[in-house]
Order: structure tokens, then C-alpha cells, then sequence
């Protein structure tokens, strides 16, 4: 029996010889859906009630992400006598804000729509002031967050009560049951820290 001196690869394929294995690298194409269209999923809902729906949970969504974004800022940047509790607070409240976020981008998707997912087009949606690069001091870190999530709840409680009224039922739950409720509590914690409260003696009274 004649036997190959061809040398062999680490796949068993003759060396020299190309793989159909191999992935199509470099690909573009057109968009399958356009931002701000909807695919047609029957859900017993009308497209006004949806697009409405996207709309404004793409807003919320935009407004979400750079709440996160800005809580991982203060958690790299705080610095001071209580740089470890609020370092770690930022981290908790920026890991429940991706939580957030992920609810709210399934739920544009779940209505057919298109969720805002890439840093350029969140910064040009969102309506939360833009903070410096640099460092700021801790009462400033917190007043930017408490106003960022008092912008969020208003624009979700509004959303909440329209869309209800439309019908969509699963929206509102979201927004009442998860982003409300989430950021309220939030800015409880975060208010707290802003309350002008003698550290060591106590307050004498009259």
C-alpha cells in the first residue's frame, strides 16, 4: 500500500491546503430593520401603542445607561474620608442600573422596535448634563446622580401613565415595578448622604 509523504497540519489537513472551515471575516451589509421601525410581532397591541412604547423607553434607556456610565465614573474617582462606602454604594447602584437597562432594551425589542445599545448614539439621545472628565468633589458626584435619576423617574412615571392608558399593560409593570421603584430607592440612599448631620457630638437643643 503506497504511502504520502505530504506533511500534515495541526487539523489533519494537508499543509498548504485551505480549510472550508473558515469564517467570513470583513462582512457588511444593509441594516435588517431601520432605528425607529418595528417588526410586526403578534402581541395584541397597535403600532402607535408600540411605537410610543419604543420611543419613549429608548429615551429612558439613553438616560439609564448614562446614569450607569456616571455612577462607574464616581466609583473610579471618589476620593476622600468616605471614599470606601461610596465606592462601593456606586458599584451597587451601577450594577442595578444594567439590570435596568437590560429590562428596558428586551422590552423595546420584546414590542418589536430597536433598542439603543452603541456610546455614540446614547450621548447623542440622553438628556442628563454631561459631567467633566476630571474628578469632582463627593456633594457635587451625588447631585449629579440624584438629578439624573429624578429626570429618569419623572420621564418613566409619565411614560407609565400614557402607555397604560394605551393598553400596554407589560411596559407599565416595567417601568413602575422595576425602574420606578429601583431609582426611588436610589435617590433614598443617595439624598441621605447630603443631610447636614454633626458627626460626632450630637446636637445640644435649646
Amino acid at each position: 500500500m503506497a504511502t504520502t509523504n505530504t506533511p500534515m497540519g495541526t487539523a489533519g489537513t494537508p499543509t498548504g491546503a485551505r480549510s472550508t472551515a473558515q469564517p467570513v471575516l470583513g462582512q457588511r451589509g444593509r441594516e435588517i430593520q431601520q432605528y425607529g421601525t418595528l417588526t410586526r410581532y403578534p402581541l395584541g397591541l397597535g403600532d402607535d401603542v408600540r411605537l410610543a412604547a419604543c420611543e419613549g423607553l429608548n429615551q429612558i434607556l439613553a438616560d439609564s445607561i448614562t446614569l450607569r456610565d456616571m455612577y462607574k465614573k464616581h466609583h473610579w474617582q471618589v476620593s476622600g474620608p468616605t471614599f470606601y462606602s461610596l465606592h462601593r454604594l456606586y458599584e451597587k447602584h451601577a450594577d442595578a442600573q444594567t439590570k435596568l437597562i437590560d429590562l428596558v432594551a428586551e422590552r423595546i425589542q420584546t414590542l418589536g422596535g430597536v433598542a439603543l445599545a452603541m456610546a455614540a448614539d446614547v450621548a447623542e439621545t440622553t438628556s442628563i448634563e454631561r459631567p467633566p472628565r476630571g474628578r469632582e468633589e463627593v456633594p457635587v458626584q451625588i447631585s449629579r446622580l440624584l438629578d439624573a435619576h429624578e429626570r429618569i423617574l419623572v420621564q418613566s412615571r409619565t411614560l407609565a401613565h400614557r402607555i397604560q392608558d394605551m393598553g400596554d399593560d407589560g411596559t407599565n409593570d416595567i417601568l413602575v415595578s422595576e425602574v420606578v421603584r429601583t431609582n426611588e430607592l436610589q435617590v433614598w440612599f443617595l439624598s441621605e448622604l447630603l443631610v447636614d448631620t454633626p458627626l460626632v457630638v450630637a446636637s445640644r437643643g435649646s
